[in-house]
């Protein structure tokens, strides 16, 4: 799918959009729109892009994002799980600039980073949440405006380290769809900058320059985040050996696999395979 602006299909005389997805994949590339969202993830794991925010996803998860914020999830494929999602879309200026509500203001404007709710704020809303999607009019828009209101209320964590408030230019967002799609298919190879960087029409350095630019880190380690994030998953979904798991997510030497698992999880992988294998 070619990265593009997406162009929110909302109905006549409407200012929200909300519906739940299924597919068997979240399919949309990075992307941005200039409306706000909140996305519940209902079932399906991966890892998720929010502005230069690189994580893994799990079911219960609710995040907010302001408009103009580039993101995407992309579900791990090695699974029969299907992608589902509530999602909440609206256009910015809905609700009134008024004292009274400051607070969701506030909420909006830091969700310019991508906020992550806390599993136990997300439990106290999910319900009201669940509704949006069979409201209409008025009632949809209260709704909307009674979520966000007890939401601002709520713990959260910030995603992205920058704040993306201005629509991207679109060879931005196409250069990073592209590079998102490349590490996504051939992270278990050795990739060269130079395969990257041809592959948008960038010298080396200025790949770099530009990939430093929008996502705060160099490419190797974003590379490197995106191949640990996997071989979490891999220690708590497999019973491979950690040896295993090192090469199947893309590192060459074990000792390069343990010092990056550790300064990302703050343990080994032995020790977290324990704390979190359920099997």
């Amino acid at each position: 799918m070619k990265p593009q602006l997406e162009a929110v299909p909302f109905s006549d005389n409407s200012n929200i959009l909300a519906y739940c997805y299924e597919d068997d994949h979240f399919d949309a590339p990075w992307h941005i729109h200039p409306q706000c969202e909140l996305t519940y993830i209902a079932s399906s794991k991966g890892t998720k892009f929010i502005g230069d925010h690189v994580s893994p996803y799990e079911p219960g998860e609710l995040v907010l994002l302001n408009a103009n914020l580039p993101h995407c999830w992309k579900n791990y494929t090695d699974t029969d799980v299907k992608s589902t999602s509530l999602v909440v879309q609206w256009n910015t200026g809905i609700f009134s600039p008024i004292p009274e509500l400051q607070s969701v203001k506030n909420l909006i404007h830091s969700a310019s980073h991508g906020l992550l709710f806390s599993r136990e704020a997300t439990k106290r809303v999910i319900k009201k949440v669940k509704m949006l999607p069979r409201l209409r009019g008025a009632s949809q828009y209260l709704a909307l405006l009674d979520v966000l209101n007890d939401l601002s209320t709520e713990d959260y964590t910030l995603l992205s380290t920058s704040k993306f408030i201005k629509e991207l230019p679109w060879e931005h967002n196409d250069r990073m769809a592209k590079i998102h799609d490349f590490v996504a298919a051939h992270y278990q190879n050795r990739i060269q900058l130079k395969t990257v960087s041809d592959m948008v029409n960038l010298s080396e350095q200025a790949f770099s320059r530009f990939f430093k630019k929008m996502m705060g880190r160099s490419f190797f380690n974003y590379l490197n985040e995106y191949r640990i994030n996997l071989a979490a998953k891999m220690l708590i979904d497999t019973d491979m050996a950690i040896a295993d798991v090192a090469y199947a997510s893309g590192f060459e030497t074990l000792p390069f696999f343990f010092k990056k698992f550790k300064a990302r999880y703050g343990t080994s992988p032995k020790t977290y395979r324990k704390k979190y294998c359920t099997s």
